[in-house]
């Protein structure tokens, strides 16, 4: 019953929120971006909830927890440092100026008019739609999942209720009630995951003892202290989860749009830091939580979790009290509704702004703009929906699996682009298209081969490099990305040097900040 109550109270001030925010939509700039008018303290939150969600602390705590033991922690340190302090220091202050100046919402804008190509706008919209679906609907399965446990629940019940509470507060209030959702599931993820931590070290004795308890548990070869040691029983595969959860945001459109909103660079020094703090917390503590999933579920013959790997989470929240409990499913569900918020927003968005409005030629106002990304947020959350309840019946497709798959095409194809194209001014279209079809190309040749097909590959043998980890393939294309962009740009014509110099004006400080070329439509920029 203290669930329920526990669970109706943070629902009702959820939609509460997203009512309070409806008139406060100007147009098209405040429902995407929250008018680029943000502080530090909202856009890093809206940073770090959107970054973690019920796929980590349900589907990747439990999976690589259970591979990796105690070294798993490393996945969120590698989150903290790399996919925080590095992304707001690299990307955060270049990529506030340049979206700014070049009036861009989305990703796919921001490629059209840096590179002055609609084609590619066009590209990475339709990029962005097919590859958020499976994101979206892995942070269904990892909610859902949890729900079950805790109120017996339906599975596909959870995810349709789900669907609409999300669909209801992210139609009404847009971007800054989402933003504001977000600081309150901050504030909660913060309080919870420290609680729950502290409560599951103390079933096995504390720290200390539930590390010897771990390290008593055989690893495959019969040999003890693996799991609780600094690398854990499999380092070369656990580099791969920490560069795809780490680096991928760099090239996530829903992470690197939060440096669009936010107003001013010494807001941009602030929430560096309280982004940091908030992923070696949020991020640190679900992965450490999850090495010591082995001393919750027993493995099968076959040396997997008896209920699969995503049941581990779950399993291990049954022995907490009844509130904490509680507090637990208001944590996931927090991080989930601020993921799955922050998706569905950049999918509508990117839909409206970069797909619909160009085939109508001007016949759109804001309103209108408007309107129609509430419509394809719920059409999204349908799609996601959908998927979510079909992959419970595919023992391939656990909660992993999909977001690997996500973030490996989309980091694959926009992060090499992106972040060149903040830096090197002589990036080329050529090396653009070059990154977006092999990101999404090595991705989707993958899944068919290794995912979907059932095949295995090592190299270095059964304890070396997974060819066929999705994780791992997804890690390549963004490294492989990153080399390929400037290579091809060695060897193609040249972008515009015009264009280019007016692009790069509110970088150097020139004074050639006119409008850009006719092809990108940019009207004169604002001061950054």
């Amino acid at each position: 019953m203290m669930m329920w109550a526990v669970l109706i109270l943070y629902l009702c001030i959820m939609i509460g929120i997203g009512a309070y925010y409806r008139k406060k939509n100007s147009g098209t700039s405040d429902y995407v971006l929250g008018g680029r008018a943000l502080g530090p303290w909202f856009t890093a939150f809206a940073y770090g909830t959107s970054y973690f969600s019920a796929v980590i602390f349900v589907g990747y705590a439990g999976k690589f927890g259970w591979n990796y033991g105690a070294s798993a922690t490393w996945v969120g340190i590698g989150n903290a440092v790399i996919g925080s302090l590095m992304a707001w220091l690299i990307l955060g202050p270049r990529a506030r100026a340049m979206s700014k100046h070049l009036d861009a919402r989305t990703m796919p804008e921001f490629f059209e008019k840096r590179y002055d190509s609609k084609p590619l706008k066009l590209a990475a919209a339709v990029i962005i739609f097919i590859f958020l679906i499976p994101y979206t609907a892995s942070a269904f399965n990892g909610l859902s999942r949890l729900f079950e446990k805790a109120f017996h629940v339906d599975y596909s019940v959870c995810i349709i209720v789900m669907g609409i509470i999300t669909a209801v507060y992210v139609i009404v209030g847009g971007y800054k009630a989402t933003a504001l959702n977000d600081f309150i599931q901050g504030l909660v993820m913060l309080v919870g995951i420290t609680a729950v931590v502290i409560n599951i070290l103390n079933k096995h004795g504390g720290l200390g003892g539930s590390m010897d308890a771990l390290g008593a548990i055989p690893a495959k070869d019969g040999s003890t202290g693996v799991f609780n040691s600094l690398f854990g029983p499999d380092p070369v595969n656990l580099v791969g989860v920490v560069i795809l959860t780490s680096l991928g945001t760099w090239g996530l459109p829903q992470m690197v749009t939060k440096f669009y909103t936010i107003k001013d660079d010494r807001s941009v020094k602030a929430g560096t830091v309280i982004s940091t703090v908030f992923a070696f917390i949020v991020a640190g503590g679900c992965y450490f939580l999850g090495g010591f999933g082995r001393l919750f579920v027993t493995a099968d013959e076959t040396g997997t979790p008896v209920g699969g790997f995503d049941g581990i989470v779950p399993a291990m929240m049954e022995s907490l009290p009844e509130l904490l409990f509680g507090i637990v499913i208001v944590l996931v569900l927090s991080a989930s509704m601020s993921t799955l918020s922050s998706l569905v927003l950049t999918s509508s968005s990117s839909l409206t702004l970069d797909l619909i409005k160009p085939l109508m030629k001007g016949k759109l106002n804001e309103k209108k703009e408007v309107f129609l990304m509430r419509v394809f947020v719920a059409l999204f959350l349908t799609l996601s929906c959908v998927i979510a309840i079909v992959t419970l019946k595919n023992p391939v497709a656990i909660i992993s699996t999909l977001m690997s798959i996500s973030w490996g095409a989309l980091a694959g194809a926009f992060l090499a682009p992106f972040l060149w194209g903040l830096y090197m001014k002589k990036v080329t279209k050529a090396a653009v298209w070059t990154s977006f079809i092999c990101g999404v190309g090595i991705t989707v040749a993958h899944m068919f081969y290794f995912t979907i097909g059932g095949n295995t590959m090592f190299i270095g043998g059964e304890h070396g490099l997974a060819v066929h980890s999705p994780i791992n393939a997804g890690a390549f294309a963004m490294l492989f990305g990153i080399v390929i962009v400037p290579v091809v740009s060695l060897l193609t014509a040249k972008p515009e040097e015009k264009h280019v110099r007016k692009v790069f004006s509110c970088i150097d400080g020139s004074k050639d900040s006119g409008k850009l070329s006719k092809a990108s439509k940019t009207p004169a920029p604002a001061k950054a």
